[in-house]
């Protein structure tokens, strides 16, 4: 008996017709597949310095039902100040802080109001105040400090950005690699003003003497920016352990030749390392749904 259902088996496959049992499993309804949150970082101490002070804080969420919320992305990235006390201590602090902010005032509240009525805040007002509470929380409790802060938040395709220092932002298209934060350095504000060239900037000495951080000053001004993402292109924030070494077309070939946002952050770092590592180096990479 076993051997003539084997045979009758391979008759009805051989004639295109399944069995009974797989007929009802192809006929089941395929569950609709959504665009998956695709974001990778790595960050190491580099090749000179003897600890890190860059910290990382990545939040992803997503939900299906009656009612969705957009896949959401929050994206941090600090780098604290060599030379300050606690440098580690000053960047780990501020990310916290400010994801905490963030989340309370825009993530949590969409899980009881999806549509985010008009009675709840901007996101760029959120990160700035998400920042603003940072640099309170490191005047007071880790005074002498000081570190860069880079926050992104991710909703669906939309990015909104805020940050201090010059720590960056980098949206990636099929034509390259755009700039898309200002840094809050010496040489940065010389070049605007025409006083310095790119070139003469790269080999300042004072290249990497902020004007502007966190910690630094009672009262902070905060950037902002919003930028569309468009599907299969790449959102990347980068400390200028990175920036510095590895030139931005080097840095587009990597991400693009990388099978995944994660196995590109970590060719990002080991391009930066063969360059010398002489500083930390992280970074942080989203892809956008291809749909």
């Amino acid at each position: 008996m076993c051997t003539d259902a084997i045979v009758l088996l391979r008759k009805l496959i051989g004639r295109g017709e399944p069995p009974s049992a797989a007929g009802s499993l192809a006929a089941q309804k395929v569950p609709a597949v959504r665009p998956r949150i695709d974001v990778g970082w790595a960050t190491d101490t580099g090749r000179v310095r003897d600890h890190n002070e860059d910290a990382v804080l990545v939040i992803t969420a997503a939900q299906e039902g009656t009612e969705r919320c957009p896949p959401f992305a929050l994206l941090i990235l600090a780098d604290g100040m060599g030379g300050h006390r606690a440098g580690e201590v000053a960047s780990s602090t501020a990310a916290r802080v400010a994801a905490h902010r963030i989340t309370l005032r825009s993530y949590l509240p969409s899980l009881l109001d999806p549509q985010q009525n008009a009675e709840h805040p901007a996101l760029t007002e959120v990160l700035v105040d998400a920042v603003q509470a940072a640099n309170e929380a490191l005047t007071e409790d880790v005074p002498g400090s000081g570190t860069t802060l880079i926050c992104a938040l991710v909703l669906g395709s939309q990015a909104y950005i805020a940050h201090v220092g010059d720590s960056r932002a980098y949206v990636l298209t099929e034509e390259g690699l755009e700039k898309v934060t200002q840094d809050h350095s010496i040489v940065s504000r010389l070049v605007n003003s025409g006083q310095l060239t790119a070139d003469e900037a790269a080999v300042h000495p004072q290249k990497n003497v902020l004007y502007r951080a966190v910690g630094q000053s009672t009262a902070l001004e905060v950037d902002t920016h919003v930028r569309k993402i468009k599907p299969g292109e790449y959102l990347l924030l980068c400390s200028d352990g990175l920036w510095d070494l590895v030139s931005e077309a080097r840095v587009a070939g990597l991400v693009w030749g990388a099978g995944s946002p994660q196995g590109a952050c970590e060719a990002l770092i080991a391009a930066a390392n063969e360059a010398g590592g002489r500083d930390n180096v992280t970074a942080i990479l989203w892809r956008s749904p291809l749909g």
